[in-house]
């Protein structure tokens, strides 16, 4: 069990000047060395996707292994897994400083494993070697979330040499599957409990408001798919010989589709509407910079665009099988099938936002002209929320102030992180609280991802900061 912060200690008052002063400094003399090592770090490209070879995997998890060892943690382990499948999940790291009498302990995750780099035409540099270009390092992992796994232990060394008997424990979880929807990611709190328990979790694995501007997310929006199937013949048929009196699949499920939303963009599925509002504004302009909306291409939906981003609900089509154009021929279609996800702020459950979907879209029979509807369900991830009054959370906003020099942001997320939802459930006490380093011009996923260095240099200065409050 971990140690409940005591009464009389007060994580939100601000750090003495002095104490500030030295957390910098060590942070700073030792920031040129970190941003060498996370360079190293971005070159184990190791991808959690069974479609890839997995040494790479499992020797970004032993050069995680060894970094976690130098930062004087202990009981330090490389833990994986069994998939559902029998296969082996992604290798993950484990370490620990136990805490002392009275003091809290934290529990600090992120993930070694990164996305695919696609088409390498795309990048403007090598994707698995880092590359400084003024104040942005470049290449896959370097902003997500690599630099996540950078940021806890950077600060850590630097409490340790400021701090050596701060009295908060420290518990490191480094995943190895995130990016490949952390398959054994339930099974492994259930099995490694004890190692894992804390009073507070930090993910580090979000996005600041700006360059310059720190955030702390304190929402994330629940996600829920499926397939939707139209049948309108039991064959397909030549469309010269019955084409007319029929109207193909793919057109019948195009039509289905269109009642999604109203002439606005509004999803018009009942009752997946927001429960929660945002205070951040958000400006369209930064909006349309951010996402690279075209020009004349007018947003879709009502309300505020926070509420729309954070809070209110997103629904797309993401797949839709079909033949493709190079391969079609002149045949009415019996059969159309296509993949849906919906985004539900907080206070929607997913569950019961996917009969929402599946209700309202057998309810539109008119404008599939009676043909047959089926559904098929897919993944669900639940919403999540943070109260910024938590002492923990409210430190951690007076830590980001300290370090940027600017006040912190509370947003939200448009996205979903579902294992988030199992740290809630699992570790139920303990304060969650999601971080990054990321901006939004971060591209994360996509070609040419990369770090601004300001702010991962601010990113660990307010860590080790929100570790010193906690050590008091």
């Amino acid at each position: 069990m971990t140690q409940s912060t005591p009464q009389n200690a007060d994580p939100t008052a601000p750090l003495d000047a002095e104490l500030v002063q030295a957390l910098t400094e060590a942070v700073d003399a030792e920031f040129e060395t970190t941003l060498a090592t996370l360079t190293d770090l971005v070159a184990h490209g190791g991808i959690a996707w069974d479609s890839f070879d997995r040494q790479p995997l499992e020797r970004s998890a032993q050069a995680v292994e060894r970094l976690v060892k130098e930062a004087g943690l202990q009981d330090v382990r490389v833990v994986t897994e069994t998939r559902e499948d029998g296969q082996p999940g992604g290798p993950a790291i484990l370490g620990q400083r136990p805490a002392a009498a009275g003091k809290p302990t934290v529990l600090l995750y992120a993930h070694h494993d990164v996305q695919p780099v696609g088409d390498e035409a795309l990048w403007d540099t090598p994707p698995f070697e880092a590359t400084r270009r003024g104040d942005r390092l470049y290449g896959r992992g370097a902003a997500d979330d690599k630099a996540g796994i950078m940021v806890h232990l950077a600060a850590v060394k630097a409490l340790q040499s400021v701090m050596p008997e701060a009295g908060v424990g420290v518990r490191v979880f480094i995943e190895g599957e995130e990016e490949a929807g952390s398959p054994t990611f339930r099974a492994f709190l259930e099995n490694q409990k004890d190692d894992l328990a804390a009073d507070a979790i930090v993910v580090a694995d979000s996005a600041n408001w700006a360059v310059g501007e720190p955030a702390l997310t304190t929402s994330l929006r629940g996600v829920a798919d499926g397939t939707v199937t139209v049948r309108v013949l039991d064959h397909s048929v030549h469309s010269g010989m019955f084409g007319g009196p029929v109207l193909d699949a793919l057109t019948l499920l195009s039509r289905l589709i269109a009642t999604l939303h109203d002439e606005n963009g509004v999803v018009a599925v009942p009752g997946v509407g927001a429960r929660t509002h945002a205070d951040v504004d958000y400006s369209e302009q930064t909006y349309r910079a951010d996402a690279g909306v075209l020009d004349g291409v007018r947003l879709a939906g009502d309300g505020s665009l926070a509420d729309r981003l954070w809070n209110g609900p997103a629904l797309s089509i993401i797949g839709i099988d079909a033949p493709s154009v190079d391969e079609s021929s002149n045949t009415i279609q019996s059969v159309a099938r296509a993949k849906w996800s919906l985004r539900v702020g907080p206070g929607v459950d997913p569950e019961q936002a996917y009969e929402a979907v599946t209700t309202y879209l057998s309810e539109q029979s008119e404008a599939v002209l009676g043909a047959q509807i089926s559904f098929e369900r897919g993944h669900f991830g639940q919403p999540f929320s943070t109260d910024t009054s938590d002492p923990m959370a409210a430190a951690m906003m007076g830590s980001f102030e300290q370090a940027w020099g600017v006040a912190p942001k509370a947003t939200g997320l448009g996205g979903s992180i579902p294992f988030t939802a199992d740290l809630a459930e699992v570790f139920p006490e303990a304060t969650i609280l999601i971080t990054g380093v990321e901006d939004p011009d971060s591209r994360a996923h996509s070609a040419n991802e990369s770090l601004h260095v300001g702010d991962f240099r601010n990113a660990i200065l307010a860590e080790a900061l929100w570790l010193a409050r906690l050590s008091r």
